[in-house]
């Protein structure tokens, strides 16, 4: 039931995020933001009071759908918009902070659980969303540099005016529209790989914990091999945020398919608990990488002026591969009693990944073509 309300959620986003990307570029980040936030703190408090699948079911289900959508869209649309040439660090930056929430929250959680029982804890949760994001957002969010008078950046008008003629600069400050952006073969190519690449992540992640302890781990120790996973996608955020500024990014979008390529067949070989903890902080570190490079490329190709919009068509491949690649996993088990098929099927997933982002190359807009 849990995993059930999880899928629909994600299934719901994929429907309602292309709708979230064009508010954030009609209304603002903020105002999507803010409102998301209000409604996630009511859903989150309610499903304290959920005693039957159907109440769980519709307030759990919301809560997820914000996550998936408007936070995770409108979080990364304002960092890259606010950057350009460090925009692989903010956003690294972002997925830190990111993991710092997967591993803490659930911490604080079981000891509220301990001390006042779930359905408190509930209520507590809820509160928290409330005070640890609803007033920086409504408070502290510019949507642009340019809002509060200055520049991408932190650069000064005389900095930006000696880069006139570097060629890169001007073509990341292109403005594609949706439409405009919907003919080119590298929206396509980086949406699709995007998509592969978390039918691995959810296609692992989600089975972690069970395939480890088929293999012979005890529960903590499984347990662990989660976390540090957690752990590791933040670190590894930080690095790939570094490496993507230094390195194209379809070249930072192809290593990091080929290191969950590796990863996935790492884990088919896992039998041991060192084992499992070093492929685990692999693939969390891959995982850092998938959750940095692909909002950094969409940017770095098509602008900040309708990244939003852009972004909001391409969520609908990730919400509906998360859901694939979980039910993928346990299928196969299902069938063959061991993940190892699926493991296999997922480092060929990757490789695909790999084939569609290397060969993804910089569309050039109208406005940037010679005569």
């Amino acid at each position: 039931m849990l995993a059930g309300a999880v899928s629909v959620g994600g299934l719901a986003s994929t429907f309602i995020s292309p709708a979230i990307g064009w508010l954030i570029d009609k209304y603002g980040a903020r105002t999507v933001l803010t409102s998301s936030i209000m409604i996630l703190g009511v859903t989150t408090f309610l499903t304290g009071w959920a005693t039957i699948p159907i109440t769980f079911y519709v307030t759990y289900g919301i809560g997820r759908i914000i996550f998936s959508s408007p936070v995770q869209i409108g979080s990364s649309v304002v960092v890259s918009r606010w950057f350009i040439q460090k925009r692989g660090r903010a956003n690294g930056i972002l997925t830190f902070c990111h993991s710092i929430g997967m591993t803490g929250f659930p911490l604080m959680a079981s000891i509220l659980i301990g001390i006042y029982g779930w359905q408190v804890a509930w209520h507590l949760l809820g509160v928290g969303v409330w005070v640890i994001a609803l007033l920086p957002v409504f408070l502290l969010l510019a949507e642009t540099p340019e809002s509060v008078g200055l520049l991408p950046d932190g650069d000064k008008e005389t900095s930006i005016a000696s880069t006139e003629t570097n060629t890169t600069a001007i073509i990341e400050e292109i403005s594609w529209t949706l439409k405009e952006a919907l003919k080119t073969p590298a929206l396509w190519q980086l949406a699709l790989a995007g998509g592969l690449l978390f039918v691995i992540h959810s296609g692992t992640n989600t089975h972690m914990a069970a395939f480890f302890q088929d293999a012979g781990l005890t529960s903590n120790q499984a347990a662990a091999a989660v976390s540090l996973n957690a752990i590791f996608t933040g670190l590894g955020g930080l690095g790939w945020g570094w490496t993507i500024e230094k390195i194209k990014a379809r070249y930072c979008y192809a290593m990091v398919a080929a290191l969950m390529s590796v990863c996935s067949i790492l884990f088919s070989t896992a039998d041991t608990v060192t084992e499992a903890w070093i492929y685990a902080s692999l693939f969390g570190t891959a995982l850092g990488g998938m959750l940095v490079v692909p909002s950094v490329a969409m940017a770095d190709y098509f602008g900040r002026s309708s990244l939003g919009t852009i972004r909001g068509f391409t969520e609908p491949f990730v919400s509906f591969s998360q859901a694939v690649g979980a039910l993928l996993s346990g299928l196969v088990f299902d069938l063959t009693g061991n993940y190892n098929y699926a493991f296999y099927t997922l480092s060929i997933v990757a490789l695909m990944a790999i084939l569609l982002t290397i060969t993804a190359t910089v569309p050039i807009h109208q406005d940037n073509k010679k005569g």
